[in-house]
């Protein structure tokens, strides 16, 4: 048995996964896919700084600030004050990049040598909070998942107010990545 969270887990549910193929879906990942090759500069310098794969960055960044580069990346609050929500404490910033460097060394990244796309998704999801993951069996995390086949709805409302029947309207992780995977710009391995 695959234990939840490993990285066995995530190359398993990987394997598994299917980008939504609707129209509406289909609009969204063209719309997702455009904003962050318009910005791709961007995410590949933050890359160079911190050695985490832009396209992880990329789709963390429209997660948590819906891709305004006027915000910080891991929260979307205004880069020139002090951060008020998770984490908090953290800046003021002069440019959206020192905000995504600062939180990504924050999280060692440096200490990673080889990412892989199941490595990206434990990231992720460690990075968003294992409260789906260890309080929701049933249920796969829409940071992750949501706009795969694999994501059914639930997810996390607000910090810690979990919403079995609330639907993402945001991109997940895993579906940008297999979107870059289906486009041929995806340079980080499976292993």
């Amino acid at each position: 048995m695959i234990k939840r969270g490993s990285l066995e887990y995530y190359a398993d549910l990987l394997s598994k996964a299917k980008l939504n193929s609707d129209d509406l879906s289909k609009k969204k990942m063209l719309l997702y896919r455009a904003k962050i090759l318009a910005n791709v500069k961007r995410y590949q310098f933050v890359q160079k700084e911190t050695g985490v794969p832009w396209q992880l960055i990329a789709a963390i960044h429209g997660l948590e600030a819906s891709f305004r580069f006027g915000a910080c990346f891991a929260n979307g609050d205004p880069l020139n004050k002090v951060t008020t929500h998770v984490p908090k404490g953290r800046g003021p910033f002069l440019t959206w990049e020192a905000s995504a460097i600062d939180e990504l060394k924050r999280h060692h990244t440096d200490a990673i040598d080889h990412w892989t796309i199941p490595l990206c998704l434990q990231f992720a999801e460690r990075w968003n909070g294992l409260g789906v993951l260890n309080k929701h069996p049933g249920f796969y995390s829409a940071y992750l998942w949501s706009f795969t086949n694999l994501y059914k709805g639930g997810k996390y409302v607000a910090d810690g107010v979990w919403d079995a029947k609330a639907i993402s309207k945001q991109v997940g992780v895993a579906a940008v990545l297999l979107d870059f995977k289906a486009n041929n710009a995806l340079e980080i391995p499976m292993t």
